[in-house]
């Protein structure tokens, strides 16, 4: 049998899809709730989630049942405006989403290769399958911190991996990162590609077509049966 298509919902703008991106997670988080005791969501940094990230702490949830994770990290403290951390904590760990433990990737240690092992055991504490997965994508084809040409891309791909997360270095992005092995990020009810803007959506279709992961990252995502894919999508 063929893979299954990711599907891809369209949006007219921006707002609209973080409204519709948000209540489409508050429902899946609502119906987990329902049926675990505590539930996990992965979540990204970058500008594009800022609004949806403020819509869904707005919801009524059980949100002190509910751990939430990043996808991918800079090894950068985490008061720094570069910090994923940083990002979440200001606007989505607000409102009736102030309940809900944060778990992050950043530790103490000197580097992010140092701080695998400690990063390892935390996201193993995590309840599993998460959720969701909301995973953004660059302009080269990178999502997480799996960027085409980056050192340690290779084993942070690895599906027989038993890693929980991965130190990479981007040849062309700054700081050195932690990013979630490609069978952790797989391990979900779902995974949700938020994307905008025409350039990208040029960039999505490319990596539809299918082709090495290794030149576009997020291909390994969305060529994959384990999981399924939405695409959130709006110029």
């Amino acid at each position: 049998m063929p893979r299954p298509r990711p599907r891809i919902l369209s949006f007219p703008d921006p707002e609209t899809l973080a409204g519709a991106l948000a209540a489409a997670v508050a429902e899946r988080l609502r119906n987990a709730l329902a049926a675990e005791n505590t539930v996990s969501l992965v979540v990204s940094g970058g500008t594009t989630p800022k609004p949806f990230f403020r819509r869904l702490s707005e919801y009524d949830l059980a949100w002190n049942r509910v751990l939430i994770t990043l996808a991918d990290e800079r090894w950068v403290d985490a008061a720094d405006g570069a910090s994923n951390e940083f990002l979440v904590r200001s606007q989505l760990l607000r409102g009736r989403a102030r309940a809900a433990t944060f778990v992050p990737l950043k530790n103490s240690a000197p580097t992010a290769r140092q701080g695998e092992d400690e990063c390892h055991l935390a996201l193993s504490l995590l309840p599993r399958p998460f959720a969701a997965v909301i995973l953004g994508m660059g302009g080269d084809g990178h999502t997480a911190s799996l960027f085409p040409g980056a050192a340690g891309l290779a084993e942070a791909l690895d599906m027989h991996s038993d890693r929980n997360c991965a130190a990479v270095s981007p040849a062309h992005a700054p700081h050195e990162r932690l990013t979630l092995t490609l069978p952790l990020l797989l391990d979900a009810g779902l995974i949700i590609l938020h994307v905008t803007g025409a350039a990208k959506r040029r960039v999505l279709a490319e990596a539809l077509e299918g082709g090495p992961a290794m030149r576009m990252p997020v291909r390994a995502v969305l060529d994959q049966d384990k999981t399924p894919v939405h695409i959130y999508w709006a110029p």
